[in-house]
């Protein structure tokens, strides 16, 4: 009789739990597509700006193209590798990896691509229990699965600044990838 009890309750633990655990790997899965998606759009997005217009700012207070791009791969380093991957977190002040200074177009895209590629490791990693842990950012709580979709938002933010540089110099821009 015992033993029937522990099977029907280890057999009742995993009908309800599987369904669950996979929601959390589909999320990470279908999260995955997407930032995919954004960094083959970053790309082509930073390969298409000719070199030259790398330093253009619509305003002289914004970023330019290139600080833009470099943003966006220090937020994709601190948000995943910091954040999720409880990582020490670089400093924006000091650090050297993500600043704009003397890096030609090739070794920017180079650094975003290596910094999507350390993100995607860690996010297929990433242990979905630590889902709901919360964390202070910016003074406002808010837990892992949030990070995730602020980092995506905050690719799209800048990228979506990146373009409009790009038709303010006459460029058109490469054509919208979506699922991302």
């Amino acid at each position: 009789m015992k033993q029937w009890l522990i099977f029907t309750t280890a057999l009742l633990f995993s009908v309800v739990s599987s369904p669950l655990f996979a929601q959390d790997d589909k999320f990470i899965e279908d999260y995955l597509e997407r930032f995919e998606n954004s960094r083959k759009y970053l790309i082509l997005v930073a390969e298409t700006m000719p070199e030259n217009h790398y330093n253009f700012k619509a305003t002289p207070e914004s970023l330019s193209f290139a600080e833009n791009l470099m943003h966006i791969g220090f937020a994709v380093d601190w948000h995943s590798q910091s954040l999720l991957g409880n990582r020490e977190s670089r400093v924006w002040q000091t650090d050297t990896v993500y600043k704009v200074a003397h890096k030609t177009k090739k070794e920017m895209i180079t650094t975003i691509n290596n910094t999507f590629d350390e993100a995607v490791t860690l996010i297929k990693h990433f242990d979905t229990n630590q889902f709901n842990d919360e964390l202070d950012y910016f003074g406002l709580t808010r837990s892992k699965r949030q990070i995730f979709l602020l980092l995506a938002d905050h690719i799209t933010h800048h990228r979506g600044q990146m373009l409009v540089y790009m038709r303010l110099n006459g460029l058109v821009p490469p054509r919208y990838v979506r699922f991302q």
